[in-house]
C-alpha cells in the first residue's frame, strides 16, 4: 500500500513538473501577454511528415485572445540533424510571423551543434521576425549556401536542418492556418 500511495503521488508530481516546464517552454517562443486562453487545453495533433519531419502527430497549441486567434505554437521536428533529428518548439503569430524557436531535444555534438541550445548561445533567436516572405525564399538557408542566416562555427549540418525546419514548419502553417484558426475543439486533428 506504501508502494502504491508513493506511485500516485509522484505520478501526480511528475505530472504537474512536466507541465510547469511545457507552459515555460511555450512561454519562451510567445510572450505570456500576447494571449488569455489556457495553451494546454488548446492542443491538437497535427501530422504531416513531409512539413513538419515527423511520422508520429505532432503537438500544436492555439493561442488566443479574448477568443480571436493569435499565434500557433508548433512541436515540430528537423529530422536531418548531424546526429539524428532535432526536436523544436516554433511560435508563428497569426500573420506568419515567427515569434520565436526553441530546441527542444536534440542529440548534436557538445561544443558545436549544441550551440543551438539557448543556454549556450543565441543563435536561434535570429529566427524571431522571419516569414515565408521575409527573407526571401531563396535565402532560407545558411550563409554558406548563399542564404540570411548564420552557421555555428564547426558545425554546418546543424544549422541546415533547424533552417529547413522552422522553414518547412511556416509552409506547413500557411497551408494550413485557417484550419489552425477555425479549431473550436481542442480534441480534433488535422492530418496532412
Amino acid at each position: 500500500m506504501l508502494v502504491t500511495g508513493s506511485h500516485v503521488i509522484s505520478h501526480e508530481r511528475i505530472a504537474e513538473n512536466h507541465r510547469a516546464r511545457l507552459i515555460q517552454s511555450l512561454h519562451e517562443v510567445l510572450d505570456p501577454s500576447s494571449y488569455n486562453n489556457d495553451l494546454i487545453s488548446s492542443q491538437i495533433s497535427v501530422h504531416d511528415p513531409e512539413l513538419l519531419g515527423s511520422v508520429e502527430p505532432l503537438d500544436v497549441f492555439i493561442a488566443t485572445l479574448s477568443d480571436q486567434p493569435i499565434a500557433v505554437l508548433f512541436s515540430s521536428v528537423a529530422p536531418r540533424g548531424y546526429n539524428g533529428p532535432i526536436r523544436l518548439l516554433i511560435g508563428v503569430t497569426v500573420d506568419g510571423t515567427v515569434s520565436g524557436v526553441r530546441v527542444t531535444d536534440h542529440n548534436e555534438t557538445p561544443g558545436l551543434g549544441d550551440a543551438i541550445d539557448i543556454d549556450k548561445s543565441n543563435w536561434v533567436i535570429g529566427f524571431e521576425g522571419t516569414t515565408l516572405a521575409s527573407p526571401p525564399l531563396e535565402s532560407w538557408a545558411v550563409k554558406q549556401d548563399n542564404g540570411s542566416f548564420d552557421a555555428l562555427t564547426g558545425a554546418t549540418i546543424t544549422p541546415r536542418a533547424i533552417v529547413d525546419g522552422v522553414h518547412k514548419t511556416l509552409l506547413y502553417f500557411e497551408r494550413h492556418k485557417n484550419e489552425l484558426f477555425s479549431i473550436t475543439t481542442p480534441t480534433r486533428a488535422i492530418d496532412e
